[in-house]
């Protein structure tokens, strides 16, 4: 028998909202009912290439008892207030990275979650692509021996292309700029390739853009196993660009935009492409939150683990600012982080 589609409304349309409801409709696993936003313009537009109904306040879409659960793509800073109604009326919510803005905000919908009983799902996609899961694979299996390095680089170049209107590249809307914008995710990334995040080391920088936001940033992250791992993020670069290397005692990965994932094992002297087909990771992660709402299984990224991530971006922030080690348990345990 045919599984019954997950009746969802979505909130906040931006390009973000397009790119998730795209991955829904890959999917036979939703059906897209309403939407909302402030804009008018941004709402109908929505409904006409979605075939969804608009809907004039949010408050309507809480009061629907055809919409089963909410995908939320607001600014950062009313993800607590949109969220946090959602449970409240009993509606599941996938929220995009980050949680919030600040850490009492994500204690607070992650609480409010609980305390309703609904699903909280994050959107970190980047840890679902095929190379990532080939790499943890061969981790659990033993292959790599012990974990020492890992370095990653994720940039893009916004040179001209910025909104400076646009909650995305203000400091009060995405505090600490292109690290917790896109940095995020690669600090995800690294988490789960090479364990829990235990202090960070980090250095923002202000190069080529307008504003007043940091569009370059870099991080040294100290893992509990040890091991040191450097990220970069960059909105300053000539091109797009990503790359991830994990070494260990006994093994290598090595990927690239451009390149792939490449694979070398103690004693050989070349690196040897590894053939790992492109999956689809947005459309799983959204089905991966279908399937906990139905009462199969949990999203990977809940408000826990969406809390711990944000926590290592704060305590690069508080480093950068304060020029000291910042450890991730220290922004955990502050109120005002």
């Amino acid at each position: 028998m045919a599984q019954q589609q997950l009746k969802v409304a979505c909130l906040g349309m931006g390009w973000w909202s397009d790119v998730l409801a795209d991955a829904m409709k890959r999917s036979s696993q939703f059906e897209i009912v309403s939407c909302y936003t402030r804009s008018d313009e941004k709402r109908q537009a929505f409904a006409t290439k979605y075939g969804c109904k608009a809907a004039h306040s949010y408050e309507e879409i809480l009061n629907d008892r055809s919409v089963a659960a909410v995908i939320n793509t607001t600014p950062n800073n009313v993800h607590l207030e949109t969220t946090r109604a959602a449970a409240q009326a009993g509606k599941p919510v996938f929220l995009d990275k980050p949680i919030a803005n600040t850490i009492a905000d994500a204690k607070a919908i992650t609480a409010a979650c609980r305390k309703a009983g609904i699903v909280l799902a994050l959107g970190y996609q980047r840890r679902k692509e095929s190379h990532f899961r080939w790499v943890r694979k061969q981790i659990d299996g033993g292959v790599f021996g012990k974990l020492v390095n890992a370095e990653a680089n994720i940039s893009r170049d916004r040179l001209g292309k910025i909104d400076l209107s646009s909650w995305r590249y203000t400091a009060e809307g995405m505090p600490g700029g292109v690290m917790l914008q896109i940095g995020i995710h690669y600090s995800d990334v690294l988490e789960y390739l090479m364990g829990p995040i235990m202090a960070v080391s980090g250095r923002l920088a202000q190069l080529v853009l307008p504003g007043d936001n940091p569009d370059v940033a870099s991080l040294v992250l100290e893992h509990e196993n040890g091991a040191l791992s450097t990220l970069n993020a960059s909105y300053a670069s000539a091109s797009e660009y990503y790359c991830m290397n994990i070494y260990g005692k006994e093994a290598s990965a090595y990927y690239d935009l451009h390149q792939g994932l490449r694979f070398l094992k103690r004693g050989s002297d070349r690196s040897e492409p590894v053939a790992c087909g492109k999956n689809d990771p947005i459309r799983e992660e959204l089905e991966e939150f279908a399937d906990a709402v139905r009462g199969n299984g949990k999203p990977e990224m809940d408000g826990d683990a969406s809390t711990r991530s944000l926590a290592v971006l704060r305590a690069g922030i508080k480093s950068a600012r304060e020029g000291r080690r910042v450890e991730v348990a220290e922004i955990l345990a502050d109120g005002n982080a």
